[in-house]
């Protein structure tokens, strides 16, 4: 979707400034919503992709004037709110006032070593022979959803060529709307700027984005 975090290419919001020494967590609060985003999606109540919507689809301007971890907090509190196992009225109070509801399953404290070292794989087994190959040049469809989509704007009607072939992932745009996994072809695919921004743009510089099949067509 076109929404605020999608910032690729844009003006005004200044470059990125890196700290070598910047703390995990610049306080508790950051270190809690942190445990408890990761707690909530182990139970299985909404996958990694309505997660991220969920943060995407936070109004603009408190996107835009809040911190990582308050974006975090904030998509959190409206996914629990969604599916009924928060209240807005328990969201206020800071602290439950009815029952819990039951979930799918629990992350206990001792196993979040374990679970988190496995991680959570998204490649899949190919049902079908890949679309394109390295070297072919591609265009990036102009599209504009308002589901969500790991499709930037700024590569949108833009041509690049495939660098890599990813293998089979799963498909965000329907994984996060509840549509199931239907796994595509992962591509990666370098683009260059002056493609992408115009003849200001700096002529060595190439952008490289991982884009699914379904939003590329042949050059």
């Amino acid at each position: 979707m076109n929404g605020a975090q999608d910032l690729g290419g844009m003006m005004g919001f200044g470059p990125v400034v890196h700290d070598d020494n910047e703390p995990l967590f610049h306080g508790e609060w950051e270190r809690r919503a942190f445990a408890a985003t990761l707690a909530m999606g182990a139970t299985g109540s909404w996958t990694l992709d309505a997660s991220r919507h969920a943060r995407e689809t936070l109004p603009p301007a408190q996107y835009l004037s809040s911190s990582y971890y308050q974006i975090w907090l904030a998509g959190l509190e409206k996914l629990l709110a969604e599916r009924g196992l928060v209240t807005e009225d328990e969201i206020a109070a800071g602290h439950a006032l009815t029952p819990p509801l039951p979930v799918k399953r629990k992350l206990m404290a001792d196993d979040v070593e374990t679970v988190l070292a496995k991680g959570g794989p998204v490649d899949r087994p190919a049902s079908a022979p890949a679309r394109f190959n390295v070297g072919d040049r591609v265009i990036a469809k102009n599209m504009h959803p308002e589901t969500h989509t790991r499709l930037p704007r700024y590569v949108r009607g833009h041509a690049g060529v495939i660098e890599a072939v990813h293998g089979v992932h799963v498909f965000p745009d329907t994984n996060a709307h509840g549509l199931g996994e239907q796994p595509h072809w992962l591509y990666g695919v370098a683009f260059k700027a002056s493609d992408l921004w115009g003849a200001d743009a700096d002529p060595g510089l190439t952008v490289r984005v991982d884009l699914w099949e379904p939003y590329l067509d042949p050059a």
